[in-house]
């Protein structure tokens, strides 16, 4: 093998992306190459590529190789918690947001690993990356930790997990957030203004908005920034089933003319 031979440098990177070829099958999931790898004492386990400062353990995490994400774990000399310099992501960020469970568990019982990071790009920590992508298994592991901000702030739309739930019909997550006490119901987005109930009613999302409404504490009538209120949103959108459920909890204003229930 090649690897056998003194004259080979298994840290040497391509010329296109800057990759080692421990980063490369990390990537694609060659396990035995990998233990083969690090088995090599001159071998760097941590050495990020050129391009994006990814390390292979990033990688892995990304494309949810569980065995491979081990080995790296297992080893004192890599850092489980690298800031890559594209996106600004790390290990975690990455497994949230493709919903590996499995990585999401061994990173977060690493006393190392910050679970609430915020990556570069558009201020997304890793229960934002995983609310978006409905990603249940991933959320409720990062709710159930008391060092993850459930109320965080996305920077690229303003939006809080619970926004993003509502807006994209995620049903278990809404229910998950919501049984947070910690977590405001009524936080609106800083680009549309729209809050939790403004968007779900928006989308015509009937459970998630009778869901909503069982906060005693969320306002009904809060208007965007355009001054429509969840009523004129749904009506806007002939939802129909949703303006009956915002109906029938009374005191609601489909002019828009008030803002607060």
């Amino acid at each position: 093998m090649l690897l056998e031979r003194e004259n080979v440098n298994p840290n040497r990177t391509d010329a296109k992306f800057g990759g080692t070829p421990l980063s490369w099958v990390a990537e694609k999931g060659h396990e035995g190459v990998v233990r083969v790898l690090l088995e090599r004492a001159d071998a760097d386990p941590d050495q990020a590529d050129t391009k994006s400062g990814r390390t292979p353990l990033s990688w892995a995490a990304e494309y949810g190789h569980e065995v491979i994400v081990k080995m790296f774990l297992e080893r004192t000399d890599v850092n489980p918690d690298t800031v890559e310099n594209e996106y600004g992501c790390t290990p975690l960020l990455w497994a949230a947001e493709e919903g590996h469970g499995g990585i999401v568990k061994m990173l977060l019982e690493r006393a190392d690993v910050n679970p609430d990071m915020v990556e570069d790009e558009y201020g997304c920590t890793p229960l934002l990356l995983a609310v978006k992508n409905g990603y249940e298994g991933v959320v409720k592991m990062l709710l159930e930790r008391a060092d993850v901000n459930p109320n965080i702030v996305e920077n690229k739309y303003g939006c809080t997990p619970l926004s993003w739930a509502a807006w994209r019909g995620k049903p278990p997550v809404v229910k998950m957030l919501l049984e947070r006490e910690d977590v405001n119901p009524n936080t609106a987005d800083r680009k549309y203004g729209r809050t939790p109930l403004a968007w779900a009613a928006w989308r015509g999302h009937q459970g998630i908005v009778k869901m909503l409404l069982e906060r005693r504490d969320v306002r009904t009538a809060i208007q965007d920034n355009k001054h429509q209120t969840p009523m004129s949103l749904a009506l806007s959108k002939r939802h129909g089933g949703v303006v009956k459920i915002l109906l029938e909890v009374g005191n609601i204003n489909s002019d828009a003319t008030n803002s607060s229930r």
